[in-house]
């Protein structure tokens, strides 16, 4: 039973392996995760570690090879597949390094997508549109199309886009690897000023070191295993 005391999401002891040719390749290796509200969480590594991975088996989007991971007390194991959509939908929003924005949609209509796929109603619909426009600072571009933007500006409207529906938790994927570092800290800062104000919770797979001295929790993933948070000393050496 889901309390609020309740993890939004637990993974326990979750390995993912994956056979390839005669070889077993073990990517996620008996990882712990516990993710409560308002925290910002981010998970370090070289390219290749497993970050990806990992943020897909949290999301349900694919499923451990053992252990389990539990979305506010429920193993996503045992839920049907109408009813994982229907937690990606109302528990965890996504942002991606490619920003994902269709290009023949404005800024709004991308960021309203996902209420119309609900069924939301249309001034409810557009009400939350506009909050999470204004929210990332981008409404006054809420009619330009994404070949429109900066580079910036549409991860801005990825982020909206992942928060429209209020969800409790988004889950970034290297969410500045195509940014610069001043749009990198910008980016960074929004999601500070979330966790702080809107008490989202926000996972955020990267190796931009910008993140680190905002980020609540640093942990590493390094050949399928993840480390505990880092000390100061730590987060230091990682940025050299």
């Amino acid at each position: 039973m889901y309390t609020e005391q309740t993890p939004l999401i637990q993974a326990i002891d979750i390995s993912k392996s994956y056979l390839i040719g005669t070889q077993t390749m073990n990517v996620i290796q008996s990882v712990n995760v516990k993710i409560t509200g308002g925290q910002f969480i981010a998970i370090v590594g070289r390219s290749g570690s497993g970050k990806t991975t990992l943020l897909n088996l949290l999301a349900g989007l694919d499923q451990p090879s053992s252990g389990k991971v539990l979305v506010k007390g429920q193993n996503i194991a045992d839920m049907s597949e109408s009813h994982l959509t229907n937690m990606r939908r109302t528990v965890i929003g996504f942002i991606f390094q490619s920003f994902g924005l269709l290009p023949l949609l404005s800024a709004f209509e991308n960021v309203e997508l996902p209420l119309r796929i609900t069924g939301m109603g249309l001034v409810e619909r557009q009400n939350k549109t506009r909050t999470a426009l204004e929210m990332v600072g981008l409404w006054g571009r809420a009619n330009h199309r994404p070949y429109e933007l900066s580079g910036g500006e549409q991860q801005r409207i990825s982020i909206a886009r992942a928060v429209v529906g209020e969800p409790p938790l988004i889950l970034a994927d290297e969410p500045t690897g195509e940014l610069d570092s001043n749009n990198a800290k910008d980016i960074f800062g929004l999601f500070k000023e979330m966790v702080n104000k809107q008490g989202i919770s926000i996972v955020c797979a990267t190796h931009d070191s910008t993140l680190l001295s905002m980020a609540d929790e640093v942990n590493e993933l390094k050949n399928g295993t993840l480390f505990g948070d880092y000390t100061d000393d730590t987060r230091t050496r990682f940025r050299q």
